[in-house]
C-alpha cells in the first residue's frame, strides 16, 4: 500500500529571463506550470500509471520569485478516492543573492483523475495515512472535496432554477 510520504517529489530549476513578466519577476504562469508538472509527477506515481489534471482547487501567491532564484516545487498526494486524488503543493525559493532561509512563494491544491490508455477513467489503491501530518492532509483534503461538490451542485441548481424562470 501506498502512503502520502511515498509520493512525494521535489522538483528544481533555476529561474531566468525567459519566466520573467514585465515587472522583472517570475510570471505566475510559468509558476503554475512547474506546480502542475510536480503535482502530476505525484499523481502519476500514485496512480501506477496516467493520470490527468481534472482541477486546480486553490493556487495562492505568497512572495514574489525572481529571476536567478531556485525555484523548489514539492508535491504529495493527499487525499484519494475511488478514481481521483487530490495534490498538494508548496513552492519555495533559496534567493540567489543572499544565503537566506527557503522563502514560501506559493502553495496549491490539484485533483488528478486516473486514466487508462484509452483516456477512460480507471480506480485507483486506496491511500493509506502513517503518520498524523498525513492524517491531518488527508481530512483537510476531505474538506476541500465536500466544498468542491457542494459548489457544483449549487451552481447547478441555480442554472437549472434560471432555466425555469426563463421559460
Amino acid at each position: 500500500m501506498t502512503t502520502s510520504t511515498d509520493t512525494r517529489i521535489t522538483l528544481s530549476r533555476i529561474m531566468t529571463n525567459a519566466e520573467a513578466n514585465l515587472l522583472g519577476t517570475v510570471h505566475g504562469g510559468n509558476i503554475m506550470k512547474m506546480v502542475d508538472d510536480t503535482a502530476g509527477v505525484a499523481a502519476n506515481r500514485f496512480a501506477q500509471g496516467p493520470a490527468v489534471t481534472a482541477a486546480m482547487d486553490e493556487m495562492a501567491f505568497h512572495n514574489p520569485v525572481r529571476v536567478g532564484d531556485v525555484l523548489h516545487v514539492s508535491a504529495q498526494v493527499n487525499w484519494a478516492g475511488r478514481t481521483s486524488m487530490e495534490v498538494g503543493v508548496r513552492a519555495e525559493v533559496d534567493r540567489w543573492d543572499a544565503v537566506t532561509e527557503p522563502v514560501h512563494v506559493a502553495s496549491a491544491y490539484l485533483v488528478f483523475v486516473a486514466v487508462d490508455d484509452e483516456g477512460s477513467v480507471r480506480e485507483i489503491a486506496e491511500l493509506v495515512t502513517s503518520t498524523a501530518e498525513e492524517g491531518r492532509r488527508f481530512r483537510e483534503a476531505q474538506i476541500r472535496r465536500e466544498s468542491r461538490l457542494s459548489r457544483r451542485e449549487a451552481i447547478r441548481s441555480s442554472r437549472e432554477d434560471a432555466k425555469g424562470a426563463s421559460a
